[in-house]
């Protein structure tokens, strides 16, 4: 049985006009996580706009907690909390300090899944929302790029790791995930939010 155990404190990653945080591996106990999250969610394709085009996102997802979110001309409308869910969730609030209502899980199922750029800055994300993200299965690199700066920044996220990202982030980042042209067994990635 895989222990994951915290390897390191919450450790502030360089990073200017925002806030990293980072965990090499989130306090949980068990071995069966990224199995678990793909046959217990309740995953869906789904159609985004996006510059006035509609696309079929390329990774299945799933939005679960207490309120709807709407982003790419779409309202996704939550499924209740899932225990597994819970135990990851209370996970990331003892690990961060924050407080999150809602969690968006994305499967990449291999590395022709990715997700564009973009910032997580809908209003109802609040002004400068905390957002915690949390990985299992194969790593994938996870890349921010300066919105005004010429800086980009590439974090391998890895099984059990959690990136939160806070302050002014949103508001000056944008992040995405690239396709991979290696081998890349699945992943999923629980990034949690407080709905305000």
């Amino acid at each position: 049985m895989d222990l994951f155990a915290a390897t390191a404190e919450l450790r502030p990653l360089p990073i200017v006009d925002g806030e990293l945080h980072f965990i090499e591996r989130l306090a949980l106990s068990g071995d069966d996580f990224l199995q678990r999250l793909v046959a217990e969610t309740a995953w869906r394709e789904y159609m985004i706009t996006v510059w006035g085009k509609r696309h079929l996102q390329p990774r299945l997802s799933a939005w679960y907690g207490d309120a709807s979110y709407r982003y790419s001309g779409m309202t996704l409308d939550p499924l209740p909390f899932t225990a597994l869910q819970r135990e990851i969730k209370q996970a990331v609030e003892l690990a961060s300090g924050c407080q999150f209502n809602s969690v968006l899980l994305n499967y990449y199922r291999d590395g022709n899944d990715s997700m564009g750029f973009h910032s997580d800055d809908e209003s109802e994300l609040g002004l400068q929302p905390a957002i915690a993200s949390v990985s299992f299965g194969d790593p994938r690199t996870f890349i921010l790029k300066h919105k005004r700066l010429p800086q980009t920044l590439k974090l391998s996220l890895g099984n059990g790791s959690m990136l939160l990202m806070a302050g002014h982030t949103q508001t000056n980042w944008q992040h995405g995930i690239n396709k991979e042209r290696r081998f890349c067994g699945p992943r999923v990635n629980l990034t949690f939010r407080k709905i305000v």
